[in-house]
């Protein structure tokens, strides 16, 4: 068996090594694929990424800026293992808890897992008290349209059998895919999800942190638009 690691970047030039290795160093109990992909990065990224080659399967890399949905589009277009897992760049999630993400996939309990860090007894880092919100407030109305009981739909940390992220059309080139999947996953019939704890260590803005206000309206129109406007 094997999990294909998708990693969009941008302008991670600071941890783009660190994390490849994290993710190379990480228990896991199947075969790793780690695909990066580059999202016309503007500091010294792509460089890093050149010498980088040979630790990883497959490296691409977009002509222009476009987003990281756009980027999770590409990657998961060429992922070839049995479960696909998003992993940002950035050092806020944990390689080494994707046993604890794939044990519901290879015991056939589950189709697609969450990884929520406001469930379980997992540590995180203590930081803004109004993003959080966000993300409790964006979740409640995920769940509203969706009828899932999820914790954390704008986790990161999501694992999917392949043949299901693949044959989803993802639209949104930003932030606005994980309501835009979370909606599209939760119309499959008899589809099978699962949540599982997991610790979080955030960043902050002057870490580099990207996603705003901005981003927070959007997702609440992706909410709407991916549960009503298109079925």
């Amino acid at each position: 068996m094997k999990i294909s690691v998708i990693i969009p970047c941008y302008n991670e030039e600071n941890t783009i090594e660190t994390i490849i290795d994290a993710v190379i160093n990480s228990k896991c109990s199947i075969e790793k694929e780690i695909i990066i992909v580059d999202d016309f990065s503007k500091d010294n990224t792509r460089e890093k990424l050149k010498l980088l080659e040979n630790k990883v399967h497959l490296i691409l890399y977009h002509e222009k800026n476009m987003g990281k949905g756009a980027a999770l589009r590409t990657g998961i277009k060429a992922a070839t293992g049995d479960f696909v897992i998003i992993q940002d760049a950035d050092l806020e999630y944990d390689p080494n808890e994707y046993d604890k993400l794939l044990e519901p996939l290879i015991n056939n309990k589950a189709d697609v897992v969450f990884g929520s860090r406001f469930a379980g007894g997992e540590s995180h880092r203590v930081l803004y008290f109004w993003h959080q919100m966000g993300n409790t407030f964006l979740t409640l109305c995920s769940n509203m349209f969706t009828n899932l009981n999820l914790t954390d739909m704008e986790t990161c940390y999501k694992v999917f059998r392949r043949g299901i992220i693949q044959s989803i059309e993802i639209k949104e080139n930003r932030f606005g895919f994980e309501p835009e999947i979370t909606a599209k996953i939760s119309k499959i019939p008899n589809i099978r999800i699962y949540e599982v704890g997991i610790s979080y260590y955030g960043r902050t803005y002057n870490e580099g942190k990207k996603i705003g206000w901005k981003d927070g309206f959007r997702a609440l129109w992706c909410i709407f638009k991916y549960n009503i406007l298109i079925h």
